[in-house]
């Protein structure tokens, strides 16, 4: 269990996500895993190869305002 918590904590000092949340989220598109990109501020679907933008630590699952890769 210790191991999990230093995880949630790395992931959430990367990403503005809470990382139970992170865990859940699909891309909306082809309901696969999203991840976080630290360069882009966003949170990418390589499967549809698009990134959604988080704001205020919201994550935007809109296909209209992702960013094609």
């Amino acid at each position: 269990m210790a191991g999990r918590r230093c995880s949630e904590r790395a992931v959430s000092e990367i990403a503005p996500i809470n990382p139970w949340l992170l865990e859940k989220l699909v891309c909306p598109v082809t309901r696969t895993p999203l991840r976080w990109d630290a360069a882009r501020s966003a949170l990418v679907s390589d499967a549809a190869g698009l990134a959604f933008p988080v704001r205020d630590g919201v994550p935007v699952l809109v296909v209209r305002e992702a960013v094609a890769l």
